[in-house]
């Protein structure tokens, strides 16, 4: 048997779908809404990679080495609340930390959670997961540092800028 539709069917039928994504396998899920939740979730999720991170006493570096990634998306993950990481980043968490790829996904935003037990338990986990330890000598000698070339930084361009 054989069909004889027009072009002009088919781009009417696809047009009637609208913009639909379609997904199969472990990615099939719906897509997360952007709610207040989102950014708490992934406050959760940069602080459960900065922590796993830290408890396999890695730095930066040497975990996006292990993790196949880019120094820039680790830090992204682990500091910046707007920044959305991609499925392939979630995956290769995933096989670095041994924690299913799904529930990573959830935490990330980039899937909608069917239940709302791991959202609560997101929520505390951000809550109770601050550090409110005292800085180590090497933190210390490295924000000090830093705060020397801000310093630095911040009267040059003052120089620089001739007043109004």
């Amino acid at each position: 048997m054989k069909l004889k539709r027009s072009k002009e069917w088919w781009l009417a039928k696809a047009d009637a779908e609208g913009d639909v994504v379609v997904a199969a396998g472990a990615l099939a899920f719906d897509p997360a809404p952007e709610l207040e939740s989102s950014s708490i979730s992934r406050l959760a999720f940069g602080r459960f990679v900065n922590l796993m991170r830290r408890r396999l006493s890695l730095s930066v570096e040497a975990f996006a080495d292990r993790a196949a990634l880019d120094v820039s998306e680790v830090l992204s993950i682990e500091d910046d609340l707007q920044y959305t990481p991609r499925p392939r980043t979630i995956y290769q968490l995933s096989q670095t930390l041994n924690v299913p790829q799904e529930r990573l996904l959830v935490l990330a935003g980039l899937a909608a959670a069917n239940d709302t037990g791991l959202g609560e338990e997101a929520v505390r986990f951000a809550a109770r997961s601050e550090s409110v330890e005292r800085l180590s000598k090497e933190e210390q000698a490295a924000l000090e540092a830093f705060i020397a070339v801000l310093s630095q930084t911040g009267s040059t361009e003052a120089r620089e800028k001739p007043d109004p």
